[in-house]
């Protein structure tokens, strides 16, 4: 396989884990999700995905959907960071960060404007084919 085929196959998987991810989200009634295209101006990974949810409990309940959708569907989150206290959570699932915030703290962060470099993708793109 070449290198801009595997390239191409990790990006449909990310694709995928995305899809999963917004889903479990707005299932959730997750707030403002959007998703970030960064994998062309980070190493980090190939997509950020940020939402909010209305209270520390919301927020717990979104990221534990998240989880739950990628582990059914066989996919591995190497960490979840902030959940105690559930204003900023993020999860590592190393093609995928999510990020799910309290309101107030989303504001505050502001995580579109600082990867402003990332292209905001619609949600009807994750269940396209390349």
């Amino acid at each position: 396989m070449s290198d801009n085929n595997k390239i191409d196959q990790d990006l449909i998987i990310s694709k995928k884990m995305c899809k999963l991810a917004y889903d479990a989200l707005d299932d959730k009634q997750g707030m403002d999700i959007k998703v970030l295209d960064i994998h062309d101006i980070s190493v980090l990974a190939d997509y950020f995905i940020i939402a909010h949810g209305n209270n520390p409990n919301h927020v717990q309940a979104l990221i534990d959907a998240v989880d739950d959708s990628l582990s059914k569907n066989g996919y591995t989150v190497k960490s979840i960071e902030g959940y105690q206290t559930g204003s900023w959570i993020l999860m590592d699932a190393e093609r995928i960060i999510v990020h799910v915030f309290h309101k107030d703290a989303r504001l505050f962060y502001d995580l579109e404007r600082i990867w402003s470099d990332g292209r905001i993708i619609d949600p009807a793109e994750l269940t396209e084919q390349n």
